[in-house]
């Protein structure tokens, strides 16, 4: 489970970056490192440092160059996840870019550009968040004449009727057959669940696997529903293949023996496909919590799956920082306190929290479903029953956050939307501090709290799984941050900081999280519903006591909350409420919860948010350039030492990743 970034997180101004040139070559001129990098469509891209990485021994060095070796090479796994046609569209479109000789400064080539490079972002032609397909601003006309395209493809990119989604969530609709995501194949919602059903009334109730979360469920020729596992010697045989031999690469220079098993067991599992092998990775990862080195490969989260099984590559490699993670292990070691405090009914508290490590790490490489956008916390294994037997992992992504934060400063966006002078003064002073205390609190405790009643399934939730545990874990970390236990433990300065964070979440989820959602359309991201959802049920349920106001001035909407205190009641009632359902299972309360206050958007409002927002020229969603690792190596081919490199452009790179790093058909059956 993960926490995407906050809108309030991201930054306006664009600098210089790096171009290729239409044959490919790149400018290599070196330049002041920048956070700020390019701009197009609503997207920016950023950089982020990874300070201390120079100071670390050779063989770690080495290690995580092998580790982001073997992330890099799972790219095109997620591309074909996202959609059938995604990876031969990309191939095409990336010839046309390099070896285009025509006019690169008409109208047709500049919008054929920008819709690259947006499908290069969101690993598909569909948006990386709101889930709509693309709309091409190039014409089809222009395109079938100057590109390699046939009339399949020209009609999954031009015609809008075809693959409208890439999840759909809508309520009642057959969920599996109105998505475009590339895990299922001839088989409806209804058919799918029954599948999986009778695998878990067959498997073992108390210690359960993850049934389908690594494989396409297909309808063959004769009508049976069969699984096409993604193993070394399976489907996306070949991406596999170079992750595992990188992964071999790597062993050596590991940290500890433990780690070590860590890697044979994940190689195991790409190579077998067994989910019983991926348990017993997931405790003995979860149990590794000395080394300063850790990375996560493989099949992960399950958001880009409507039914929530099915999950998408991703790979993080990262070290810890040491001074940042003290913030924490102090968490972590007070994890029975947090639970035995909790707000929520007796029955659904565990009686011992086991194996909390909480810590903050410096991003190394981000790949698959983490790259470029990506979260800036991670809580794993996703496992129930592994989580509570052997405990999480939770990090903060601190070198990521920092370059939001740099990004954001001086935008316009505080000034435009908050209350007055007051709430701007507390978000200046609190809000980067409330925000990574936060977000360690949902990471750290609040995915890690509550349990599930026994014979309780934890899929049972459904379409509604992912945005009630986001909830849950944004709640936990709401309730917490107005505890005077943080300000005893050092964590808060005083007792007035935590009020940044609530006007923050507040305004988000009210206000200015709408402006990523084109006018009209509905929430679906589940984090975003899950912010909506908390924002107005304490609206909604604060009003009798004029907890939270939306206040009109001259036009313009804006949050202001009356009560703090209160507010924290409610949030408090609302976890209750969601750890409620999630421990029971309960679909119908679900499915009411987020229906009925994180779904919808009035359309009033959204217009008047998006004009507003407008105006700033600010892009609501940003994403990250990685930086490049080049290894020295001796006459022999052992490493010597590894240089890292921030000058590397966006479409530099994405070309270098689909030169050096595809190893898969433009077709996987």
């Amino acid at each position: 489970m993960m926490i995407s970034a906050l809108l309030t997180a991201g930054a306006g101004s664009t600098n210089a970056h790096q171009l290729i040139t239409p044959d490919g070559a790149s400018n290599k001129s070196a330049r002041k490192f920048e956070y700020n990098d390019e701009r197009f469509a609503d997207l920016q891209m950023l950089r982020y440092r990874v300070d201390g990485f120079d100071q670390l021994s050779l063989k770690q060095k080495t290690f995580i160059y092998y580790l982001q070796e073997a992330a890099l090479y799972g790219r095109d796994i997620l591309f074909d996840q996202n959609g059938k046609y995604n990876l031969r569209i990309r191939k095409m479109m990336e010839d046309l870019y390099i070896n285009y000789k025509g006019d690169r400064k008409s109208q047709n080539f500049k919008a054929f550009e920008e819709y690259l490079k947006r499908m290069w972002f969101s690993n598909g032609i569909h948006h990386h968040y709101g889930s709509e397909k693309f709309v091409p601003q190039f014409s089809r006309k222009w395109f079938q004449d100057v590109a390699v395209c046939s009339d399949e493809i020209a009609e999954v990119i031009f015609n809008p009727a075809i693959m409208q989604k890439r999840v759909n969530l809508a309520d009642g609709e057959d969920l599996v057959k109105t998505s475009a995501s590339n895990y299922y194949e001839n088989v409806s919602q209804a058919e799918a669940e029954k599948f999986y059903a009778k695998q878990k009334a067959e498997g073992n109730p108390l210690r359960p696997v993850m049934y389908g979360m690594n494989s396409r469920l297909v309808k063959n020729e004769n009508g049976e529903i069969i699984e096409k596992k993604w193993t070394a010697n399976g489907m996306y045989g070949t991406a596999i293949r170079k992750i595992v031999e990188n992964l071999k690469l790597a062993r050596p220079f590991a940290e500890d023996e433990q780690q070590q098993k860590v890697i044979d067991l994940l190689i195991s599992y790409y190579e077998t496909g067994n989910l019983d092998t991926f348990d017993q990775y997931s405790i003995a990862w979860v149990e590794n919590t000395e080394p300063l080195i850790d990375f996560i490969n493989g099949f992960i989260e399950c958001y880009g799956d409507p039914l929530g099984l099915k999950c998408s590559w991703e790979s993080l490699v990262n070290f810890k920082d040491l001074e940042a993670t003290k913030r924490t292990e102090t968490l972590s070691a007070n994890a029975q306190w947090f639970e035995d405090n909790s707000p929520v009914a007796p029955e659904f508290k565990k009686e011992k929290v086991k194996g909390i490590t909480a810590k903050v790490i410096k991003a190394a490489i981000l790949a698959g479903d983490l790259y470029p956008s990506t979260a800036i916390g991670i809580n794993l294994p996703n496992s129930d029953w592994v989580r509570a037997e052997h405990g999480s992992k939770s990090v903060t992504i601190g070198n990521l956050t920092d370059a939001y934060n740099k990004a954001a400063k001086g935008n316009g966006m505080m000034q435009e939307f908050a209350y007055g002078p007051e709430e701007i003064k507390l978000l200046e002073k609190y809000g980067d501090l409330t925000d990574d205390l936060h977000t360690d609190l949902h990471e750290c405790l609040g995915h890690g709290s509550g349990k599930l009643l026994e014979g309780v399934d934890g899929d049972s939730l459904k379409a509604y799984g992912s945005t009630i545990e986001e909830a849950r874990a944004d709640l936990f970390a709401l309730y917490y941050l107005a505890d005077p236990k943080l300000v005893e433990l050092g964590l808060m300065p005083d007792a007035e900081a935590y009020k940044a964070n609530y006007y923050g979440q507040m305004q988000n989820g009210l206000l200015t999280q709408i402006v990523r959602i084109n006018l009209g359309n509905n929430i679906e991201e589940a984090h975003m519903r899950n912010r909506a959802l908390i924002a107005r049920w304490a609206y909604e349920h604060g009003k009798k006591d004029n907890v939270i106001e939306l206040e009109k001035r001259d036009g313009k909407t804006y949050v202001k909350i009356n009560d703090y205190q209160k507010l924290r009641g409610l949030f408090g009632e609302l976890l209750a409420e969601v750890q409620r359902i999630k421990s029971t299972g309960d679909f119908k309360g679900a499915q009411t919860l987020v229906e009925t206050y994180g779904v919808k958007i009035d359309p009033e409002l959204h217009k008047e948010i998006l004009d507003r927002y407008a105006k700033l020229n600010i892009a609501p969603y940003k994403g990250f350039i990685n930086p490049v690792y080049t290894a020295k190596r001796d006459a022999k081919g052992n490493i010597t030492n590894v240089k890292i490199s921030y000058t590397e452009g966006y479409a530099e790179q994405m070309l270098r990743y689909s030169k050096d790093y595809s190893t898969l058909p433009l077709i996987n059956e």
